[in-house]
């Protein structure tokens, strides 16, 4: 039988062979990606490779090389990732610190096999170039819901999007223009090759220092100012947030292994203290001054959409209100814009169009405001989620060749959520910090149309760790509830459709499982019958979300067997391969809910609005229409949360007349499918699991 692909050794190693740990001599499992190697040659590539992951029973534990090498160590092996710092720092004189830590703060040292970011940045250092990426990136969200999601008002289109050209894309989108002049280096080397990326982005901070007026200094502190200016950001707050935020990683420290499976440490220099004082020498601009609702850690300027009235009785963008006295807050929703920066501002200024309350820029992180955080934003295509959310739109496209986000986004989002929650009371979890593609269409009809974003390639692990709310198990193997959580660099399903309909998508990391009818990966995808009313088969398509379940995302268990775990899924019995040594979830405790005694299904809504009753005179009774799902007596779903039955009424300019209609009806918020739901509270009964 011919050997597999890949192959799990233990061997006990001599102390002190790969670290300067004592627990290095104790029994150690390695995973090799290449073909296996034959036990008496093992120890030796072990001991020259920087691309082994030690492995424990069941989780896949940070690399070996990782930690900072001992004083007698030698350095890294020629033509490593590390090396491949070390040589660009000495060449062009950045401490290696500041060059490690702008990396991370960009890319966390990934390469993402050459492929540009959602902003056109390429390699470890991010060099933009937004002509050449977005030339070649699809751009949409499969869809076409009316934003605001309310049926008492006509759906609008509003404006497409359109890319900029070449010569409308500011600086900061053309920083590998800039880094081959510095380099010597072409453009197609600084896009391709990882030592050259590299080189590129030491030489624009180190040319940054220079017009600075500033010496090539050893000491990281002296490089505040170069590194504000590596952001490419234009106003002040932006670049010494990026700046504080390069320091901090200099200050804690970090190691991981990269995608291309090579371990890099930075160790930590808690000690270090930048000069500040170097950025007022960068001549920025103050950003806008204006109402901004956001945390001191993050930068954020006023860029308000408008409200207005255009004739006929219409208007827009988007709705006065006066939350959380009227409605309460209770989610996020993350969406991402399929647009680029600059279109994304105009798109949100449009009295016609769209809106949300934020916008967060990859390149840098920065924040603008749209939205008073009392005000009701259009952007999720549901009203009854829109009347209770906040929108934050991330500069992106979910099915560009490799859509990456910057770790600077992540970061300043992740922050602002923080902000978000602990001001509203919000949860931190995946029943209330929805992506957009969670959020359920309101009736039968608009399920066809509801958005996709952010997409698989969302890494809400990462994401959730940068939140403070790393998901890890809370119970047992035999728990009756699982919280989906693949490793995302290493999980990597096929999808179709990213570029051509039917072809496969670049291999990427991904946060979400594929569902299946049976213990099978043979076995078809389970269905979505408000997908596909016609019974057809869910698809392997990226924007096809009717069997797949998100990390994040807590499930009742229906079944186990070997590697594989079933879980109720949209009224039925879903498989995903979930094996010991390499699981794609964990197990929790949660609260579930089932059909109440002697009712064989219950069913199922899109919003959660009141009861006829409730409704004052003058205001529409709003209909509750179930969705075409039923759930199912013996089965149970894991609950989010629980909300009366709540209506706001807004359909015109005037808000004298505007109203919030609460009955007595109460709902539970229920994890049913990729997307939430709501049923009843009187249908259902509610136990923990």
């Amino acid at each position: 039988m011919a050997p597999p692909d890949r192959l799990t050794w233990e061997i006990a190693l001599p102390s002190g062979s790969l670290t300067d740990r004592p627990e290095a001599a104790t029994p150690v499992r390695v995973r090799f990606r290449t073909p296996p190697l034959s036990p008496p040659s093992l120890e030796a590539a072990l001991l020259r490779s920087t691309s082994l992951r030690r492995v424990a029973p069941a989780v896949l534990l940070l690399p070996l090389l990782a930690g900072a090498p001992p004083a007698t160590a030698e350095g890294p092996e020629a033509g490593s990732l590390q090396r491949q710092f070390a040589v660009a720092a000495e060449r062009h004189g950045v401490p290696q610190s500041v060059l490690l830590a702008v990396s991370y703060l960009q890319s966390r040292w990934d390469t993402h096999g050459g492929a540009p970011s959602v902003t056109g940045g390429y390699g470890p250092m991010h060099l933009t170039d937004a002509a050449t990426a977005l030339a070649e990136t699809p751009h949409h969200s499969e869809g076409a819901e009316d934003a605001r999601g309310d049926d008492t008002r006509a759906p609008r289109s509003g404006t497409e999007a359109r890319l900029p050209t070449a010569a409308e894309l500011p600086p900061r989108l053309r920083t590998l223009e800039r880094a081959a002049e510095l380099s010597g280096r072409s453009a197609e080397e600084l896009r391709t090759s990882t030592a050259a990326n590299i080189e590129g982005g030491a030489a624009l901070l180190a040319a940054a220092q220079r017009e600075a007026g500033l010496p090539a200094s050893a000491d990281p502190a002296d490089w505040y100012g170069a590194v504000a200016r590596y952001s490419g950001a234009d106003d002040s707050a932006t670049a010494a947030t990026y700046a504080d935020d390069v320091f901090d990683v200099i200050r804690t420290g970090e190691s991981r292994t990269t995608d291309s499976g090579q371990g890099v440490s930075l160790p930590a220099d808690p000690d270090v203290s930048p000069a500040t004082r170097q950025l007022a020498a960068l001549g920025l601009r103050a950003p806008a001054k204006g109402p901004v609702e956001c945390p001191r850690s993050v930068a954020c300027e006023w860029i308000p959409a408008p409200y207005e009235e255009f004739g006929d009785g219409d208007y827009g963008n988007h709705d006065k209100a006066d939350r959380p006295a009227s409605q309460s807050v209770d989610y996020i929703v993350i969406h991402d814009t399929e647009a680029s920066w600059d279109t994304t501002l105009k798109l949100v200024q449009d009295p016609t169009y769209v809106s949300w309350q934020y916008s967060l820029r990859s390149s840098d992180g920065h924040i603008a405001q749209h939205l008073s955080l009392k005000d009701v934003g259009w952007h999720a295509g549901n009203w009854f989620v829109n009347a209770k959310s906040v929108g934050l739109e991330h500069e992106g496209f979910l099915t560009s060749p490799d859509s990456w986000y910057t770790e600077a986004m992540y970061r300043t989002s992740s922050r602002l959520v923080r902000y978000l929650a602990k001001r509203y009371g919000i949860p931190l979890d995946r029943q209330h910090v929805l992506g957009h593609d969670n959020v359920p269409g309101t009736v039968t009809s608009t399920i066809r149309g509801m958005h996709t974003d952010p997409g698989p390639y969302w890494d809400w692990a990462h994401y959730f760790r940068l939140l403070g709310r790393p998901i890890t198990p809370s119970a047992g193997p035999d728990a009756g509830v699982v919280t989906i959580r693949p490793e995302y660099a290493e999980h990597q399903p096929v999808y179709t459709g990213c570029v051509t309909a039917g072809e496969a998508c670049a291999p990427h990391g991904s946060g979400a499982v594929r569902l299946h009818t049976a213990p099978s990966a043979d076995a078809p995808l389970v269905k979505d019958i408000g997908l596909r009313p016609g019974g057809q088969d869910s698809t392997t398509g990226v924007n096809d979300t009717g069997a797949r379940a998100s990390t994040g995302q807590s499930y009742a268990v229906a079944e186990r067997q070997g590697e594989w775990t079933a879980i109720w899924y949209l009224g039925q019995k879903a498989w995903f391969h979930n094996p010991r040594r390499q699981p794609t979830a964990v197990n929790a405790r949660g609260v579930v809910l089932t059909p109440k005694e002697g009712l064989a299904s219950v069913p199922v809504y899109g919003r959660a609005y009141p009861e006829a009753s409730a409704y004052p005179a003058g205001v529409p009774v709003q209909s509750v229409s179930p969705l075409p799902y039923q759930l199912l007596a013996g089965q149970s779903y894991v609950v989010g949360g629980r909300t009366p039955g709540e209506y706001y009424y807004a359909p015109v300019f005037d808000v004298s007349g505007h109203r919030v209609v609460r009955g007595q009806e109460e709902y539970y918020e229920i994890q049913f499918g990729h997307r939430v739901a709501f049923v009843k509270a009187a249908d259902v009964r509610v136990s923990r699991a």
